[in-house]
């Protein structure tokens, strides 16, 4: 067949059926610019009837080798067409709320074992910690890294340790600030190591988290030594309880994709971790929102509030809520979803 009559055939092919495309393309931009709500009932109805019309099209337009430039709209079209017909119309709003009302709280309660293996990691750390600094009381310049220690250290008096849990002077609105954005920053890096180190098979992430308990149990052990067990733990329950939360969340996230990696089933291990990775990046989102949390507490509430008891109810009480969000949230949305699928 000559180019000419190839011409022919395209434009005759194009002028019957360009009318109905050009009125699904004015369709799909409007669904693109503000979305399938704006769209009237007859325009929702023409959108997808043209859209089948539009493959079909497609489909014939490659069966007889039209021109390029043709095939290439018509395949702009129908992507196009595809995405304003079947994908999610949902607002940056809308998927907030899904994530926080559904998504993060079932993640959660999926994620039961590797979060119990990442509060294990912290626990074993934090007893090692603790009978090292027993047994050797100068393992605690070892394990503590001097940023953290905060000018504590195994020669510190127990005077000295009190004007740290109960500071006197100091807590202008600069020096909090300041405190609280380092603290946020250092927190924040453990966290993405632990989640992200996580893919290794699991191991990095445990020994990151075990870390983070060697560190709190030579601190803890310190305090103990001179007396003042309790007092730490209040000045700790204000902001830790969200704190190590949020490490053990982004650590059980870590253990997702490394139990993908090790343990893929009979899926092959790419399918695995496209699978596992849903849940952990909601993991990995809620601890770091955890963080933002523990950093306004730790930097502003645990400064400013100094009375033992009142540390130990607000740290707890916060930690109970996050435990009835993660353990309530989204379950008449599951038993909804399972009554309708199983009808």
């Amino acid at each position: 067949m000559s180019a000419s009559e190839d011409l022919i055939r395209s434009t005759r092919f194009r002028r019957e059926r360009e009318a109905d495309w050009k009125r699904l393309e004015s369709i799909v931009g409007v669904t693109e610019q503000r979305g399938t709500r704006a769209l009237s009932y007859a325009d929702a109805h023409d959108m997808a009837t043209l859209y089948r019309k539009a493959v079909n099209s497609l489909s014939v337009a490659r069966e007889i080798s039209l021109d390029r430039a043709l095939l290439a709209y018509l395949e702009a079209l129908c992507c196009r067409a595809y995405l304003a017909v079947y994908a999610p119309q949902e607002t940056l709003h809308g998927l907030a709320w899904r994530y926080f009302t559904v998504g993060a709280p079932q993640a959660m309660r999926r994620s039961l074992l590797p979060l119990l293996l990442g509060f294990l990691a912290l626990a074993v750390g934090t007893v090692a910690g603790y009978l090292l600094f027993a047994d050797d009381p100068t393992w605690y310049n070892t394990i503590v890294p001097g940023g953290l220690a905060g000018g504590r250290g195994v020669n510190s008096s127990r005077a000295e340790l009190l004007d740290v849990l109960y500071p006197t002077s100091g807590n202008t609105l600069d020096d909090l600030t300041a405190f609280a954005g380092f603290l946020f920053s250092n927190n924040t890096r453990v966290a993405f190591f632990a989640f992200a180190l996580g893919v290794f098979v699991c191991l990095p992430s445990f020994l990151l988290s075990a870390y983070q308990g060697l560190i709190l149990g030579a601190l803890y052990a310190l305090h103990v030594d001179r007396g003042l067990g309790v007092d730490l733990f209040g000045w700790l329950s204000i902001h830790g309880v969200t704190e190590l939360g949020a490490i053990i969340i982004a650590t059980a996230g870590g253990f997702r994709l490394g139990m993908a990696v090790l343990m893929p089933g009979q899926r092959s291990r790419q399918d695995a971790l496209r699978q596992e990775g849903r849940d952990a990046a909601k993991l990995a989102i809620m601890a770091a929102i955890m963080l933002i949390a523990a950093a306004i507490l730790e930097g502003y509430g645990r400064q400013l509030i100094s009375n033992l008891e009142a540390r130990i109810i607000i740290g707890w009480t916060i930690g109970a809520l996050w435990l009835a969000y993660f353990t309530l949230a989204g379950r008449s949305v599951h038993r909804h979803h399972y009554h309708r699928t199983g009808d």
